[in-house]
């Protein structure tokens, strides 16, 4: 456990040294969300705040991660890298849907090529549709999550710390050393994001921790208990921004508007601010909901089968009727994002 502890830490101070600096040259290169109508902040804010976190993570692990694992990684990083860089081209130029679509199957399939894959299936092409499915969808979902001043980052921290203590439970050096460095290196960013934000991560930044952490979810194995329940405890980790995409896309076909391209004030956080929460309040309601998740999950590392999949019925049905209720809110005239891309 120290070597994580040192990992995580290691990658704090390193996002914590370097977002200033990246700060400064994203003002300095003019790549800044700027003030608009849809938006809430008043003056530019710099947007490559997910580089200070790509480049602390991979720093991270190219010093202090155990050489004897360097070949398995390298298929994950490779598609973190290229979902970093495609998020940052986004942030500069703007990229079409269907382009984001394409660059986030391809990075999967690389993750695919190197092994990195769903095993719950006898079936090898079963389990390559829900790999594609599942690491498309998280790299999706925590971009949508993206919408509120230290949203996004914070969610991946406390993912990453419960992936990170799960490793630790089953003695998996290398998800651990990669749970630990997306802990340590969001928690450095954290310091800059956190409401009033003086930096967002941007797309380079939401899209890969979205990609990292769907491939730790893969990775993570539960030698004391069968598959049949040990599916779910990544899908419990990562419920929030599942249900929060969920909701998005509820929401929007209901509505009649693409789910992918339509911006808008109506994610779980927006409507809880129009429940009378402040966004601040918003945010950390989200994070306890997402440690709640998280608690749950490690006891499923235990559950019987029996009961796993009531403790798993009965978070399912909390979700659907907490979908149902968010659903039901008004959004009057809110219909924009606060932030690109939400």
């Amino acid at each position: 456990m120290a070597k994580y502890l040192l990992i995580a830490v290691s990658a704090f101070a390193l996002a914590a040294a370097v977002t200033p600096l990246v700060r400064r040259l994203a003002t300095h290169i003019g790549m800044v969300d700027k003030p608009a109508a849809r938006k809430i902040h008043k003056a530019p804010i710099p947007l490559m705040g997910g580089v200070a976190i790509y480049l602390a993570f991979l720093l991270t692990l190219l010093v202090l991660g155990d050489r004897a694992y360097i070949r398995e990684m390298v298929g994950i990083l490779l598609g973190a890298s290229f979902c970093s860089f495609m998020g940052l081209v986004d942030d500069r130029s703007g990229l079409s849907a269907l382009t984001r679509l394409i660059g986030q199957t391809a990075a999967a399939v690389v993750l695919i090529i190197s092994g990195v894959q769903v095993l719950v299936s006898p079936f090898s092409l079963v389990n390559i549709a829900l790999t594609l499915l599942w690491v498309v969808g998280i790299t999706n979902a925590m971009n949508l999550l993206d919408n509120m001043d230290g949203l996004s980052g914070g969610v991946a921290a406390i993912a990453s710390a419960f992936f990170l203590l799960l490793a630790a439970m089953s003695g998996q050096y290398l998800v651990g050393a990669l749970a630990a460095a997306l802990l340590g290196a969001s928690i450095g960013f954290l310091v800059y994001n956190v409401n009033p934000a003086s930096i967002f991560m941007g797309d380079a930044g939401s899209l890969f921790l979205g990609f990292m952490l769907a491939a730790v979810g893969i990775k993570l194995r539960f030698p004391n208990n069968v598959t049949f329940v040990t599916w779910m405890i990544p899908v419990m980790v990562l419920g929030l921004p599942i249900l929060d995409t969920t909701l998005v896309f509820v929401s929007r076909l209901r509505r009649g508007l693409n789910p992918l391209t339509t911006p808008g004030k109506d994610h779980i956080s927006h409507r809880l601010v129009y429940l009378g929460f402040s966004p601040r309040e918003s945010v950390l309601t989200l994070y306890l909901v997402c440690s709640a998740l998280g608690v749950l999950a490690m006891y499923l590392t235990q559950a019987t089968i029996l009961e796993g999949y009531v403790v798993g019925s009965a978070v399912f049905l909390a979700g659907v009727y907490a979908l149902y209720r968010l659903e039901k809110i008004d959004l009057g005239a809110a219909n924009t994002s606060n932030k690109k891309g939400g």
